[in-house]
């Protein structure tokens, strides 16, 4: 017969005594990295594989590189409501890692919002920060693509391809901030988190995010790689000085939602000299 316990024992006695030891710093490590790998085969890193098998597909398919086009946001259906519902089922499955991402940051009780800045306790001054940013990477960033056309290193990027309805820029609008939340979430915000518990150095870490970010815009062409792996730099160091990932967000969807929607106010001739559509 089992003998009852103590009439003095706490409930979480046999919890305390038969609990297991902490784990190693190496397990707990490995369990970092193999989460990190998850997070990054379930979202952008998936994105980067696939951009460069494309990227070799369009080496080695005949016609030059500058010849060949990619469309940004293509319409998914000829009839209207049919399309409208793709395009936000789209956005809001790819907003599915990020909800991810932040829940595994929230461990322990933390707020992964606060840890990461993707709060609204200043949104004038990020806004402010946003817009200089976009203005610092956009700008140069045209100018670039332009160049990298000239080369022949980058495809010809037509921005949207969505049937004119009532919710075209709406959702091209939610597409701009579906981006921004993505990439700078999970590029900058949990993975430069994530790698500085592992106690990698701050170069690597910057580094990595930036060729990470890079490596999912291969699809259109080596100038894309380049531009987008500076912005990363740039935006990586940013929060690694200031860790907050909400003006990056703004920035990047300031960036989308001008080449998403705003190219279309641009003179013909400035389109035409950016190889856009």
């Amino acid at each position: 017969m089992t003998a009852l316990p103590p009439t003095d024992a706490r409930p979480d006695d046999a919890v305390t005594v038969g609990s297991a030891p902490p784990p190693s710093q190496r397990a707990y490590r490995r369990r970092i990295t193999t989460e990190i790998w998850i997070v990054l085969g379930l979202s952008l890193g998936k994105s980067g594989l696939y951009a460069a098998v494309n990227l070799i597909d369009r080496l080695t398919a005949g016609p030059p590189l500058a010849d060949q086009t990619t469309t940004l946001n293509p319409s998914r259906s000829a009839r209207p409501w049919l399309d409208l519902t793709y395009q936000l089922l789209q956005v809001g499955f790819a907003l599915v890692p990020v909800a991810l991402a932040l829940y595994l940051l929230s461990a322990n009780g933390k707020s992964a919002v606060r840890r990461i800045g993707l709060d609204f306790t200043r949104p004038w001054r990020d806004l402010g920060i946003g817009a200089g940013l976009a203005a610092a990477i956009g700008i140069p960033g045209l100018g670039l693509y332009a160049l990298a056309r000239t080369l022949g290193l980058a495809v010809e990027v037509q921005a949207s391809a969505l049937n004119a309805a009532w919710w075209t820029i709406p959702v091209l609008l939610l597409a701009a901030l579906q981006n921004a939340l993505l990439e700078e979430v999970i590029v900058v915000g949990y993975l430069m988190e994530r790698l500085r518990e592992l106690r990698w150095s701050a170069p690597a870490i910057v580094v990595t995010s930036a060729l990470v970010r890079g490596s999912y815009h291969l699809y259109q062409g080596w100038g894309a790689f380049v531009g987008n792996a500076i912005m990363g730099l740039l935006f990586a160091e940013y929060y690694r000085r200031k860790r907050r990932v909400m003006p990056l967000v703004m920035a990047h969807t300031l960036m989308d939602t001008f080449v998403f929607v705003g190219y279309a106010l641009i003179p013909a001739a400035w389109i035409a000299a950016l190889g856009l559509n």
